[in-house]
């Protein structure tokens, strides 16, 4: 590519990895708004982050995977918080995480419901990342409550054990964090379309255009492009032949708690007994606007064709309610906002997520997909592997030789 020619750089999917690699491509070094073009196009009608990077916990963590992304991926999620004043844009915050077992105490209404539970249900396996040792009760030294850590029963406690030394594990609001990411790449001259790309055009081995489906009009249009990065998370394997991304249904509801209730900023994994439906293992995410997230087991609900058509099964979030609401008072009467499901991107063949240059296909052709529960995590750190790759021809932050697309199709 000659100096004066124009780069079109085209980001498929308006989720978390989408709008992040926008961001740090209109701010990298070689980044000349009028000589780079850049558009990100989602398939969504009611703009970005409709999926999981809106629907997630928002859970950054030190002790998360692979650790080549972890090392740049939380250094820049603090950065970014400075840089842009996370703390009241976009909710960040260190947070305490710990491990708790007990019991749940039902109400008599909710005992005399039958138990009704996920089919075919799986753990999101957000703990793999700890150290072994440090997942179950048998070998924790901690026993007990933290002082400030009054919204869960402590007489239904059986076991309390932190699961990340203080500073390792922080949050952000996942939906605030993606949109801000998004505001500030347009600032810079990124364009937004509402559309759902249908294929990726090339001649002579390279990337050309994409071809789309305008979501307002429906009608079908081509963008012309030097660059395509995939990042549609879950339905990214409609544009790419053979890549082997499966996806995990996870429901979750926010509670909006009581102006009196002291929420502290933790973050719980539990483990509860006595509520009907065996042992259950909720995450529970206290956030610093007074809500509270909780979020279930995956399951394999067949993916739609559209983001906006993800269907929310309301039984698994209403055993999930029953769950957390077991073991907390003020969980119990807080006003429940939202019920919500959404679709998990997972490698079927182990490993991941997958980030690189897809060559075997076609030259300009990239992906970035298959993050798992760590999409929030792992962003920042994609996105400016991403930048660097597409801008530079190779990736300075991180060796990322592992996650290649070619170790996986």
């Amino acid at each position: 590519m000659s100096s004066d020619s124009i780069r079109n750089i085209v980001l498929v999917g308006g989720g978390i990895i989408g709008c992040s690699t926008a961001y740090y491509l209109t701010r990298h070094p070689s980044f000349v708004s009028s000589r780079v073009a850049i558009t990100l196009i989602e398939a969504s009608a009611h703009g970005a982050a409709q999926g999981a990077s809106g629907k997630a916990g928002g859970l950054v963590a030190k002790w998360a995977y692979p650790k080549e992304l972890v090392n740049v991926s939380f250094n820049e999620h603090v950065k970014l918080a400075n840089e842009h004043g996370g703390t009241d844009r976009w909710g960040w915050r260190f947070v305490s995480t710990g491990s708790w077992e007990g019991r749940g105490e039902l109400l008599p209404d909710e005992l005399s419901k039958p138990p009704s539970g996920l089919p075919r249900e799986k753990s999101l396996e957000k703990t793999l990342g700890l150290p072994e040792g440090r997942k179950t009760s048998s070998n924790r030294d901690l026993k007990g409550l933290p002082d400030d850590l009054l919204w869960v029963k402590e007489n239904l406690t059986q076991s309390y054990s932190p699961m990340a030394p203080e500073g390792a594990t922080a949050q952000v609001h996942p939906y605030l964090f993606t949109t801000s990411m998004l505001d500030l790449a347009k600032e810079k001259g990124v364009q937004f379309i509402s559309g759902t790309v249908t294929s990726i055009i090339q001649s002579g081995g390279k990337v050309t255009g994409v071809k789309y489906c305008e979501t307002s009009q429906g009608t079908s249009k081509t963008l012309a492009a030097t660059d395509v990065i995939v990042c549609g998370g879950a339905w990214s394997p409609t544009l790419i032949p053979g890549l082997p991304v499966e996806s995990t249904r996870a429901h979750s509801v926010v509670i909006r708690t009581a102006p009196a209730a002291t929420i502290a900023p933790y973050v719980l994994f539990t483990e509860i007994t006595g509520t009907g439906n065996g042992v259950v293992s909720p995450e529970i995410y206290a956030r610093p606007d007074g809500t509270v997230y909780a979020c279930g087991p995956g399951d394999d609900s067949p993916l739609p064709a559209n983001i906006d058509d993800v269907p929310v099964d309301l039984t698994a979030c209403e055993n999930l309610l029953k769950n957390v609401s077991a073991i907390s008072d003020e969980l119990r009467a807080g006003a429940v906002e939202v019920r919500q499901a959404c679709f998990l991107p997972v490698s079927s063949i182990g490993g991941g997520p997958i980030i690189g240059e897809v060559e075997n296909i076609a030259k300009g052709l990239f992906v970035a997909t298959g993050h798992t529960c760590w999409g929030i995590s792992n962003a920042p750190g994609t996105a400016k592997a991403m930048a660097e790759l597409v801008m530079e021809g190779k990736i300075k932050c991180a060796n990322l030789k592992k996650l290649h697309p070619s170790k996986f199709l």
